[in-house]
Parts: structure tokens; C-alpha cells; sequence
């Protein structure tokens, strides 16, 4: 009888730690304070209440009150660290791999919400973070973002902070770059462009893994989004370059791109991921839905089923853990099924304990699919 995935990914990682240990990985731009909230259904007592758990349940409480008005409370459940890029690099850096971040991260110095992860990695911080309130139901949650110091993340912040010869310099060191969230960064295009011009061209040796996450691009252009596309496509020269999207994302681009998703079967998201992959000509194309993950790269195209809990103890983070785990496939060498399988697993460890996992967590984790 055939071994599970997940038992044969178990004998893929034996020698993972070492590996990683010399991977190093750069990733960039963004940086957020994130508040996680509940919503209180039924409030109870002082200290005991019912909260909604159903995005629709708030939705329609919202469409009632139209043309009233309508009182909700907030109750924090924790304030962390937040954005794609600074919940990636945590997740990569509990593995192992040694990090460097650049992003919005505090200024002067760096916000206190980011204290352990400045002690786990080296941190260039360009300016203030965002904020994002996070409404978590247990079927979705709502990203209620302020933005207005993302503006300061350009290339003029990023040279003056990092000169083009050190940057080059990371991204020579590097095994694996990561750039984040174009979505929320308004001048993310402007450094794609300058990176391609200024240090892509000047990398030797081995193409290095470029992941990049547009993170929700609904509220940007189909000009812009059109345009960050063809970017993302033009490192494909420079580097082995994988494009992370979750199933939203990918109606999205595709919408763009003119490949359209049938439904959300195993089969035709597998083939979505491999026909966006195809419009770009890009190395690796990645989609992942709650509930399993689909990739295609020149090898062919797969999916790997993921262990899916109704009720997670934290969602918001959840892919960046699944994005950061894929790459960790990628980086120990592992196939399309074998990275599949570590980002599913890491996303499913995430939510289920409201924490990044370490190798030995992985392993554990691993053993009970």
C-alpha cells in the first residue's frame, strides 16, 4: 500500500534544518499593527458574552440597520504583529531559515508589537506601520485596514535606508525573496520597476525563488493590476518566480488575465493555477482555498488536500503561514505535491494553535494527517 504524502513529506524534511539554516530569505515591504476582534452577539455579563460567528450574521445585523443606525462592540482578543510580509518572514524564521526584513515596522524605532520578531531577524524599518482591525467570524474575517504611512514605502525610503550596493548585496545573500502586498502599497509597482532596472540585472549564479502575494487586489485598477502582472512576469528572467494566490485572488487575475474559474473543484482550480501559470510564463503559479491547495509549474500541476478545521483559534495570518510553508517545499527542494503539503500543514498548525510552528511542531503535526 502507497505511503501517505504527508509521511513521505515527514522524510523529506530529515535534513530540512541544516538546509535551512542556509537559506537565507529577504522579505519586504509592508508592516502592520493587527488588533483581532470579536463581535459581541449577546452580551451577557461584565465579563461573559456570545460573539457572532457567522460573517452573514453581521451582515445582515449591517443591511437592518441601513437608513437607522446601529451600535456594534468590539472585544480584543490580541494585538500582534501584522502584514503579509512580517507574518511570512516569522513563519520562514520559526523554521529556521535566517531572515532579513525591510518594511513598515515603526520610526523612529520599531513598534513595540514587533519586539521578538527584531530580536529572531535582521530589520531595516522604513517608516510607521499600518493599522488593520480584524474582524474574525469562523467562516472569514474582515480587514479593516488605515494605511495613510504605506505611502512612505518607495524606492526614494527604501535607498535611503538601504543604498542600491547593500541591497543588491541581500539580494545576492538571499535563497529566497519575498515581495509582499502589492495591494496595500500604492508605489509597489515603482519599486518592481526599479529592482528590475537596478538590481535584478546585476544577480549572477543561480536564479533565486521570488514569491510574490498581490494580497486582494479587488480595490485596485484592472489597468494596475494589469501592469503589476506584466512586472511580476518580467522577473521570470532573474528568477525562479511563484505567484501565491488564494481562490478570490485567482477569479481575479484570471478575470485579468482571461482565463476564467469554472468552480472551485480539486480539478478546476488545479487547471486555473496551471493556465494563469501558462498567460504568464512564470515558474510556479499557487492557489490556495481554505480547504486544500492547487499548484502548476513546468513539471505539471497538482493538489494536495488540507487539514480544514470549522473552528480555528485565528485565521487572519493564515495564508502568509501556507505562503511561507510552500516556500520552505521550494527551498529543501521539494516537488509541487511536497510543497503543497508543508503549506497546508503550516497553515493548518497555525490556525489550530494561534501560533507559527517549528520543525519539531511540523514533524508532530505531519504524523497526525
Amino acid at each position: 500500500m502507497a505511503r501517505k504524502l504527508p509521511l513521505i513529506v515527514l522524510d523529506q524534511l530529515a535534513g530540512a534544518r541544516s538546509q535551512l539554516a542556509k537559506s537565507n530569505a529577504l522579505i519586504g515591504f509592508d508592516g502592520f499593527v493587527d488588533t483581532i476582534l470579536h463581535i459581541v452577539d449577546k452580551r451577557e455579563s461584565a465579563t461573559k458574552y456570545t460573539r457572532l460567528s457567522k460573517m452573514g450574521e453581521f451582515a445582515k445585523r449591517v443591511q437592518a440597520a441601513a437608513g437607522f443606525s446601529a451600535n456594534f462592540e468590539f472585544v480584543t482578543q490580541m494585538v500582534k504583529l501584522g502584514g503579509n510580509g512580517p507574518i511570512m518572514a516569522n513563519a520562514l524564521g520559526s523554521y529556521g531559515a535566517p531572515i532579513t526584513y525591510v518594511g513598515s515596522l515603526g520610526a523612529p524605532s520599531v513598534h513595540p508589537v514587533f519586539a521578538d520578531f527584531e530580536k529572531r531577524a535582521r530589520v531595516i524599518s522604513l517608516c510607521e506601520p499600518g493599522y488593520t482591525d480584524a474582524l474574525e467570524f469562523d467562516d472569514g474575517k474582515l480587514m479593516c485596514g488605515k494605511h495613510e504611512s504605506l505611502k512612505q514605502v518607495n524606492w526614494p525610503t527604501l535607498v535611503k535606508h538601504l543604498p542600491e550596493a547593500r541591497l543588491l548585496a541581500l539580494f545576492r545573500d538571499s535563497s529566497l525573496v519575498a515581495l509582499v502586498n502589492w495591494t496595500m502599497l500604492p508605489f509597489m509597482s515603482a519599486i518592481f520597476q526599479k529592482l528590475l532596472t537596478q538590481i535584478a540585472p546585476n544577480l549572477k549564479g543561480e536564479k533565486r525563488w521570488l514569491f510574490f502575494d498581490l494580497a486582494d487586489p479587488a480595490k485596485r485598477t484592472r489597468e494596475d493590476i494589469a501592469q503589476a502582472l506584466k512586472l511580476i512576469a518580467r522577473f521570470q528572467k532573474y528568477f525562479r518566480v511563484i505567484l501565491g494566490l488564494n481562490l478570490q485572488e485567482s477569479r481575479q487575475i484570471g478575470e485579468v488575465l482571461g482565463v476564467k474559474l469554472v468552480d472551485d473543484s480539486y480539478a478546476s482550480v488545479t487547471e486555473h493555477s496551471a493556465l494563469i501559470r501558462e498567460k504568464m510564463k512564470i515558474e510556479t503559479v499557487v492557489i490556495h482555498p481554505t480547504s486544500f491547495a492547487a499548484a502548476a509549474d513546468a513539471n505539471g500541476a497538482t493538489h494536495v488536500v488540507g487539514p480544514y478545521t470549522a473552528k480555528p483559534k485565528i485565521t487572519t495570518g493564515a495564508g502568509d503561514h501556507f505562503n511561507a510553508g510552500f516556500c520552505i517545499g521550494r527551498l529543501i527542494g521539494g516537488d509541487l505535491a511536497t510543497s503543497l503539503q508543508i503549506g497546508v500543514a503550516t497553515s493548518g498548525f497555525y490556525v489550530r494553535n494561534a501560533k507559527s510552528p517549528k520543525l519539531d511542531d511540523l514533524n508532530k503535526f505531519l504524523k497526525t494527517l
